[in-house]
């Protein structure tokens, strides 16, 4: 079968009254007959299967052709079709009638292969177009639904509508369907889209059935202003312009919703430009944007090959509605001009030290840092009461005790100059460990929590030593926490406490030799974080001196005697620290 089937369909008004013929049979016993051609209203569409009605355009116009008064005078409308294939329309006995009037109308029958958006939504007609105000309501009817009342038997028939192709069970409170009409109570964008109608009847005997769309559109309210406003240029705005170059105003209005026309336009002197007719000026227009049936507009006055002349003139932007106008007058000042070498000297030198700062930054960042908080940052010392710089937690009896003890605690005590809080060697014995634990975070500046594998399966010593550092911090702010990554950790082995405060505390990764020297990227990220000290320079001298000696004399050689034996290693250094 065919895509659609074409098929020409000629309508014939026997008249009796005296009308100039075009054509005449060659049997003067035929009338003459006054042939329109084919319509200009275009093919009319069926979908196969479905009924569909066609209307004589010879009555389109009631002052040339009257259906009733041609009815009443005993003049007949005769239909018939020329099918696809044939050049000559079957004949039609006219009776004896003087004179006729015919005129073509195209009948498409398409597939629902063509023209389906949907199981439910195959439609062969345009849809119609229906505006419904927010926060109001409209019912809607099935269009050509009279028509089938009047064939249907017993004038019955069935009406189901479908939204985006969606059948509804049951409508909501807003929307119900009442009769054969579909009733919008309360409009609001979600309802906006194509609505289908299918109808089905009976004639005569036959089960009929065809379907419409509608397009509804939802619109603001008429209760809102509706004058039309100019969005630019603004009051006091001025435009730059450049002899010897092409020069655009751009003039921008808001139209709120209303069924009138509406204009936007450019004048100059008082004349617009078609009125001044000059091709020096045009115009050019489009919708910037659409929204529930406001429109913003925008019409572009170009003036090619701006001269001297043309800044004494007057440009007005104007724009209007049924609601009201606007005017607004745009001001023109000439630009000036700048020597080009100048200016590309200056550019590129601009450009150039952006970029070196920009690469000194990159790189130097760390260093620009300690920098700054050697000369302009506040030594919390002075600041409040706190007892110790640093508590450090971390789980016991891993190897991650090692690296505590043995260089974290060795480089900020001795190199770096802070004190130190370790629970393991400055806690009292005998003591509560809860009470003591909370009293050694309160008193501290900083909490280093050391981040491993073994730091939440290590017993509730180190978690107990989280949460107080992160309730401190949330609570007021004095202490902070800062995480340090001994070893890789999989997201899902970090704790509930480690997880929270990942999200909004640094992490500082240790990356084993690279990260030993005191200059290394890792050591200046911890002096980021850690309180800013100042120290003399003999203090500080003196300082290294003595804990260089310890740090050789206790540790080193202590550590090295009993490398054998990691138990011992981990005694022998508790016991040099205190």
């Amino acid at each position: 079968m065919p895509d659609f089937i074409s098929i020409l369909l000629f309508l014939s008004v026997v008249l009796g009254g005296d009308r100039p013929a075009v054509s005449q049979s060659s049997d003067q016993s035929e009338p003459m007959c006054y042939d329109w051609g084919e319509s200009r209203e275009g093919a009319v569409s069926v979908l196969e299967g479905e009924a569909g009605w066609l209307s004589c355009p010879l009555f389109s116009h009631p002052s040339v052709y009257n259906y009733s008064s041609t009815q009443s005078t005993g003049h007949n409308l005769f239909w018939y079709r020329l099918p696809v294939g044939h050049d000559l329309e079957q004949p039609i006995g006219y009776s004896n009638k003087s004179s006729c009037s015919k005129i073509a109308m195209r009948l498409e029958v398409l597939s629902r292969d063509q023209v389906a958006s949907g199981p439910d939504c195959a439609v062969a007609t345009a849809p119609s177009q229906v505006i419904i105000p927010l926060q109001e309501g409209k019912k809607l009817d099935c269009p050509d639904l009279q028509d089938a009342i009047k064939m249907a038997d017993g004038g019955d028939l069935n009406v189901t509508w479908y939204h985006h192709c969606r059948q509804y069970e049951r409508w909501n409170m807003d929307r119900e369907q009442k009769g054969p009409s579909l009733l919008v109570h309360l409009m609001i964008d979600y309802y906006e889209g194509l609505y289908y109608c299918k109808v089905q009847y009976q004639r005569r005997g036959r089960l009929q059935q065809f379907s419409r769309s509608i397009n509804v559109t939802a619109v603001n309210p008429p209760s809102l202003d509706k004058n039309p406003s100019i969005i630019h240029p603004g009051k006091d705005q001025v435009f730059s312009v450049k002899q010897g170059t092409e020069v655009r105003l751009t003039c921008t209005g808001l139209f709120p919703f209303l069924e009138s026309p509406w204009e936007i336009w450019w004048t100059i002197d008082g004349k617009t430009v078609e009125q001044l007719a000059d091709p020096h000026f045009s115009k050019i227009n489009r919708l910037v944007s659409y929204n529930f049936g406001d429109r913003t507009e925008e019409t572009v006055l170009v003036i090619k090959d701006f001269w001297a002349e043309d800044l004494k003139r007057e440009y007005n932007c104007s724009l209007r509605n049924q609601k009201g106008s606007a005017t607004r007058r745009a001001q023109l000042e000439e630009e000036g001009s700048l020597p080009s070498v100048e200016l590309g000297c200056g550019l590129g030198v601009t450009l150039l030290l952006m970029l070196v700062l920009f690469t000194v930054y990159h790189v130097f960042w760390l260093e620009l840092l300690l920098l700054y908080r050697s000369w302009f940052g506040t030594d919390e010392r002075h600041t409040d009461d706190k007892e110790y710089d640093v508590y450090i937690s971390y789980a016991r009896n891993s190897e991650e005790e090692q690296f505590v003890l043995v260089t974290l605690r060795r480089v900020l005590e001795n190199e770096l100059g802070y004190s130190v809080c370790i629970f393991d060697r400055d806690s009292l014995p005998g003591g509560i460990i809860t009470d003591e634990t909370l009293s050694f975070v309160a008193r501290s500046r900083r909490l280093l929590v050391v981040v491993s594998p073994d730091y939440a399966s290590k017993g509730s010593q180190a978690l107990l030593e989280l949460k107080a550092g992160i309730d401190s911090m949330a609570l007021d702010g004095h202490l902070r926490v800062i995480l340090v990554q001994y070893r890789s950790v999989q997201r899902q082995g970090w704790v509930r406490e480690l997880r929270r405060a990942r999200l909004a505390l640094a992490l500082v990764r240790w990356q084993g030799d690279k990260s030993r020297e005191l200059t290394s990227r890792f050591w200046k990220r911890l002096r980021v974080e850690l309180p800013v000290h100042r120290v003399s320079k003999e203090g500080e001298a003196c300082t290294r001196r003595l804990q260089s000696q310890d740090s050789t004399s206790s540790q080193t050689g202590l550590i090295t005697k009993t490398a054998k034996d990691p138990q011992k290693v981990f005694n022998s250094v508790a016991v040099a620290a205190f």
